[in-house]
């Protein structure tokens, strides 16, 4: 794909460009809008409410910041007081009560709302041999388990710091805006991941430095800033429209449509391979 605009750009904001390197490739993948069509952190404020983490003010807090979320309309200032406002909200919390909250509940609260186009788009990169990568501004320990059902084989999220087995309220590791590109970048070097032939995904044009930073990036369900944001750097854009349960969309075969399976493996992989080569 060439992309005479993206390179302008770079050159105006004194920006590097990938450099290919002959390495890996990685797929980095937005969570919240690009694989999920919800909030994650929003998604698990119920449960964290049953269990006595949180109160019903700070429940409908996080509704209304998902409010903002599903509407495009939470901008740079909003996010950054979301941030305090969990940051705060978390201080104190048995980090493993948190963990088998979200363990206890993930498929419930996950799996209705994960993308059929995201699930096969995660797998068309894995059966080309491409390490996927979850990016998620929200904590850890909601985007990791969310990550292993996925198949995911790395994950770039929000780490808090922890003492005693509690969390103090501050943050290791923010992952957002520009923070994940660096965070990618880290990965890649640790990785041998070659950025100029990798892939990123995201709705956010607050991620707009994680698209930046690959060679091959698009936009998702973008609104009209990310829209035009994504035509004036020569980005893709797609579009997902079909949540699905995970459980059902990446159901094993049964055993009589094993051998059809196993007969159609190497056109689907080179169909793939053709579909990432057009885009």
């Amino acid at each position: 794909m060439t992309e005479p605009t993206r390179e302008q750009d770079r050159e105006a904001h004194d920006e590097p460009a990938p450099t290919s390197t002959a390495g890996r490739v990685a797929a980095f993948f937005d969570l919240d809008k690009t694989i999920i069509a919800t909030s994650a952190s929003a998604a698990f404020s119920k449960p964290f409410y049953r269990g006595g983490l949180v109160t019903r003010g700070d429940v409908l807090r996080s509704a209304y910041a998902h409010f903002l979320f599903a509407l495009g309309s939470a901008d740079a200032d909003q996010t950054e007081r979301m941030r305090k406002h969990l940051s705060e909200l978390a201080t104190g919390w048995d980090v493993g009560k948190v963990q088998q909250i979200v363990a206890e509940t993930v498929h419930e609260l996950i799996d209705p709302y994960v993308y059929a186009e995201a699930v096969g788009l995660i797998a068309e990169h894995h059966d080309l041999g491409h390490d996927v990568v979850v990016v998620s501004a929200s904590g850890a320990e909601l985007v990791e388990p969310i990550a292993t059902v996925l198949g995911a084989d790395h994950v770039v999220a929000t780490r808090m710091s922890v003492e005693d087995g509690r969390y103090t309220g501050r943050i290791d590791f923010y992952a957002y805006g520009e923070n994940k590109a660096e965070a990618m970048r880290r990965l890649a070097a640790e990785r041998g991941y070659d950025l100029a032939q990798s892939y990123a995904y995201t709705d956010s044009v607050t991620d707009a430095p994680m698209l930046r930073a690959v060679g091959h990036a698009y936009a998702v369900n973008p609104d009209r800033t990310m829209r035009r944001l994504a035509a004036e750097h020569g980005w893709g854009v797609l579009t997902f429209t079909r949540p699905v349960a995970l459980r059902v969309a990446m159901r094993p075969p049964t055993p009589v449509l094993a051998a059809a399976g196993a007969l159609a493996a190497g056109a689907v992989g080179w169909a793939a391979w053709r579909l990432l080569r057009r885009r």
